[in-house]
């Protein structure tokens, strides 16, 4: 069998990355892993080269060339796509979801496949249906990867070790949690190499790790021993063997049912802390956190379609009429935002629906003139399954929430933390519209704290740090869409408590200061008051 010749579901063999949507680089999509990265894999079993080795999907060899390079010669390999022969004639051209069981290896070692489930192939999708691991373990929001790994740790002998290189997205998702409680309950990772954005693989974007898993049912178990990749670009060979391309830091081990986080023990005492002053529950076996979304609508700004199209210019604005003029709004978009202010903002044009394109024309005739170079661009836009006129916004998202007569709170629906320790969480006035690269925060009315202090919690260094690893993370990109937004957890004052009460008032006036006189010494304060409220949670 070999897989659909698409770009969106690209070959299964261990060298292979798979990605969904991405363009092609060749008719079968595949992307192959380089040989450093395989010298340095191999480079890490600590097993004798007697041992038995697997390579589960071998593709087109360089893991099976690289174990023969360092002695290996008693290796087993399995490749679904028998259009990629590796030249190594004991490959097996089978699945190796379906292999049997019953064969025990010392080291595992590879790339293994990634697809989602919905782009699985349906013979593969079959497959996954009739293996009794599947079904025990997985089911259709899982991804294939997942399937791979389970498998390989289940034919490890005790003692043995899994050396795999894949993207790290699975390490916190929902739909994961099984795979690693069954990791923690059969053995530990004794190293990760996170290389977070590093290009191990051409034209690919994704955050990748390498880890070293051992199988035992022996206890205790050891922290972890993290490397993290601090350099910009491929690592080369000479780096990744002498690890001056990586910082080193050990972090507790990983536990069944909690987040697996890529910390060192004090930042997770801090981070346990913050979630612990946000508990609405003092039920030590299952905590329920104060969420940001209790208190809070949130929603993704508006979708012009071409902004360069909306946008007037400077000096515009006095050449339009009175009915034009009345159809401007004031727009802030991710360029536009700091933590607490915006340094900018733009106007655009927004149109009311439902006026016919001679009213449009004669009604607003600068606004035609204006629209004339952008028209057949405009007309090319993702219409969202409507017949969309040239002048009107593409899709008015939560026009609504935005238009309530209240501040409002936006942020960059994307935001790299490569270089910096504070997201860009920004007041908004009444009257200002996110477009599509913000994300606007509202406070809901039956909330009693105030805006203002919202914003400056939003803004405080703990929920930076409680993003950076509880957040979507990908990479050193943190994904603010409403579900994550919504997941912080929030500190509410206790209305009882004078002393909560006075420190509020406190926090509600420092950023109403600064939005007026933007003296950075009220920063400060503000992380003065913010001290001293979570002690004075945790005294209780």
């Amino acid at each position: 069998m070999q897989p659909k010749k698409s770009n969106l579901v690209v070959c299964l063999s261990e060298e292979i990355i798979i990605f969904v949507g991405m363009k092609a680089k060749n008719k079968y999509g595949q992307y192959f892993t380089e040989a450093p990265v395989a010298e340095f894999m191999v480079s890490l079993i600590t097993h004798g080269t007697d041992c038995r080795v697997l390579e589960p999907s071998c593709g087109k060899g360089i893991f099976l060339e690289k174990l023969s390079e360092h002695g290996f010669r008693n290796v087993s390999a399995y490749e679904i796509d028998e259009a990629l022969d590796c030249g190594f004639d004991y490959v097996k051209y089978e699945s190796f979801v379906t292999s049997p069981l019953s064969e025990k290896f010392d080291v595992i070692i590879g790339n293994p496949p990634y697809i989602r489930w919905k782009n699985l192939e349906s013979e593969l999708k079959e497959e996954l249906q009739d293996s009794p691991l599947w079904q025990q373990y997985f089911n259709s929001l899982c991804d294939y990867l997942f399937i791979f790994i389970l498998k390989s740790i289940e034919q490890l002998r005790e003692g043995g070790e899994l050396i795999f290189v894949c993207s790290d997205y699975w390490m916190n998702t929902t739909h994961s949690q099984t795979l690693r409680n069954y990791m923690c309950t059969h053995g530990y990772f004794e190293r990760i190499y996170h290389f977070q954005e590093a290009p191990l693989f051409e034209n690919v974007n994704a955050s990748f790790v390498i880890f070293r898993y051992i199988k035992t049912s022996r206890s205790p178990r050891p922290n972890i021993r993290l490397y993290t990749y601090i350099k910009k670009g491929k690592p080369d060979s000479n780096e990744l063997h002498d690890g001056s391309c990586f910082n080193f830091l050990e972090i507790p081990r990983f536990e069944q049912n909690r987040r697996w986080l890529l910390a060192d023990e004090q930042m997770q005492q801090e981070l346990a802390a913050f979630e612990g002053a946000c508990a609405r529950s003092e039920d030590l076996f299952n905590v329920e956190l104060n969420r940001l979304g209790d208190v809070c609508d949130i929603g993704n700004g508006m979708v012009s379609g071409l902004d360069a199209a909306f946008k007037i210019a400077l000096g515009e604005e006095s050449t339009l009429n009175e009915a034009e003029r009345g159809c401007l709004i004031n727009v802030l978009k991710a360029k536009n935002l700091l933590p607490f202010v915006y340094d900018s903002t733009e106007r655009y044009i927004y149109m009311p629906t439902g006026i016919g394109e001679d009213v449009f024309e004669e009604g607003y005739p600068h606004f035609a003139t204006h629209f004339k170079e952008y028209r057949e661009k405009l007309y090319k836009r993702y219409s969202y399954g409507r017949e969309l006129p040239y002048w009107e916004f593409a899709f008015s998202r939560n026009r609504k929430l935005f238009e309530k007569n209240c501040p409002k709170i936006f942020i960059p629906c994307k935001e790299r933390i490569s270089h910096k320790c504070y997201f860009r969480f920004c007041y908004s006035p009444e009257g200002f519209y996110p477009l599509q690269d913000v994300t606007g925060i509202v406070r809901k009315e039956t909330c009693r704290e105030s805006t203002e202090y919202i914003l400056a919690y939003l803004n405080n260094y703990r929920v930076f740090d409680w993003l950076r690893y509880n957040g979507i993370v990908k990479g050193q990109i943190v994904e603010f869409s409403e579900a994550p937004i919504a997941s912080i957890p929030y500190l509410t004052i206790d209305w009882k408590n004078p002393v909560e009460v006075e420190l509020h008032e406190g926090i509600t006036t420092e950023p109403r200061l600064f939005l007026s006189d933007r003296d950075e010494n009220h920063k400060s304060k503000i992380n003065e008051l913010f001290n001293r409220l979570f002690h004075e949670k945790s005294r209780f």
